[in-house]
């Protein structure tokens, strides 16, 4: 087997683009591709109208809020997005996919190959020990299909790839080809281009996903990106510009009111916030048959807990396709919360939602507190911290808040 390719960043074509446009379908994925990419970004939550307002040498991440919606209305809002993509100037395009592979995946994927040669597809992502071999989606090993991944979807896990991609032709791409000579790499995709088909590769490293990457940039822009955040820093790393500048710190006042909303009733959650109840953040679990139905109200008090933890509680089970609800009621607690708190958002259709209610439109990034857990600041000044749901090992969410209050590190053992 040949070694992986050397440093990607040279290997690009001079002709392609330096700048990017990604589309994700929620915000949580919008936020990690948007500091994946490493360069000046803009994240937007806003309309795709909004294209033509991003500086020329400036990334756009658009969070199109498209994962809970019919499969008609999410190839709808990707046509839209891509047009005003592609009426502006030139830049590379990027689709930002669950690497898991839920949401709409086919009805969009379908729409973002519309004129393109080829779409490049490696939806894996190391970081989080999701894999692609023989085509199939492994997470910590075991087959996507075998794990409780989807749980909470309507439908059953696809079985590859190419099932979850249905109504696209797609070939699987081995990871010996991905790991032989460029040239080898270079010959196979367009192969499957010249046949119709669309390349999707196998990879199991970054380094996997770096070859992948730079591929595609060597066969120009008619070869798109598709991709979990892995392949958006694959693609950050093998383009050529200016670093993403530091943005000005602003004061972080520990004692301004911190709520977490979790959105998400994965097990690991509870692990999660027990680490916040240990340093005496106040936890709300929220019964979700009563959120669904809107009948919560939290009690009033005479001012906001330092720490609060607004959570779904799924001990009795969840109803399959419940999430949108779920996500809205939460965030109407969130909104209505008193104060004017930092916000930490697990799960991108509570982020959405939630900042939806607050009428806020635009994020600044700042920064990745741990893999996917991105530090955001939101243009009045306000800290907001997104991370998608199934992310993050047990003191993901003590990380988060000593990031945001630091006088709790002396609280906490070492995180």
């Amino acid at each position: 087997m040949a070694s992986p390719p050397q440093s990607p960043a040279s290997s690009a074509s001079p002709c392609v683009p330096p700048y990017v446009i990604a589309l994700a379908d929620d915000l949580s994925g919008a936020a990690e591709t948007a500091c994946a990419l490493g360069g000046p970004v803009r994240l937007s939550l806003a309309a795709a109208a909004d294209v033509a307002e991003t500086a020329a040498a400036q990334d756009l991440v658009m969070d199109l809020n498209t994962r809970h919606l019919p499969p008609a209305e999410a190839a709808s809002a990707v046509r839209t997005a891509l047009r005003a993509a592609l009426a502006g100037p030139p830049r590379l395009l990027y689709k930002k996919v669950d690497s898991q592979l839920r949401g709409n995946l086919a009805a969009e994927a379908a729409v973002y190959a519309e004129g393109a040669q080829a779409v490049v597809i490696a939806p894996a992502l190391p970081a989080a020990r999701r894999t692609v071999t023989g085509g199939v989606v492994h997470v910590n090993g075991v087959p996507l299909h075998h794990t409780d991944g989807w749980r909470a979807e309507r439908a059953a896990a696809p079985r590859s790839l190419p099932e979850a991609l249905s109504g696209l032709p797609v070939r699987t791409v081995p990871l010996d080809v991905v790991r032989s000579e460029p040239a080898a790499l270079d010959a196979e995709f367009r192969r499957i281009a010249a046949s119709g088909a669309h390349p999707a590769a196998d990879a199991e490293t970054d380094a996997d996903l770096d070859a992948v990457a730079v591929a595609a940039l060597r066969l120009g822009p008619g070869f798109r990106l598709l991709g979990s955040g892995g392949l958006a820093a694959a693609l950050g790393r093998a383009l050529v510009r200016p670093a993403a500048a530091t943005p000005a710190p602003s004061p972080v006042q520990d004692s301004d009111p911190l709520l977490f909303v979790v959105g998400t009733a994965e097990p690991g959650a509870v692990a999660q916030i027990a680490h916040l109840t240990a340093l005496g953040a106040h936890h709300v679990p929220l019964d979700p048959a009563d959120l669904a139905a809107g009948t919560v109200s939290l009690p009033r008090t005479a001012g906001a807990p330092a720490l609060t933890v607004f959570s779904i509680d799924g001990s009795a089970g969840l109803r399959p396709g419940a999430g949108r609800a779920l996500s809205a009621a939460l965030a109407a607690l969130a909104a209505a919360y008193p104060g004017r708190p930092d916000l930490v958002l697990t799960g991108g259709e509570t982020a959405r939602t939630t900042l939806d209610a607050l009428g806020i439109q635009e994020l600044e990034p700042l920064g990745e507190i741990h893999h996917g857990a991105v530090h955001s600041r939101t243009p009045d000044g306000r800290r907001v911290v997104t991370r998608p749901g199934s992310y993050g090992a047990e003191n993901s969410l003590l990380r988060i808040a000593v990031a945001l209050r630091p006088r709790l590190a002396a609280a906490t053992a070492p995180v």
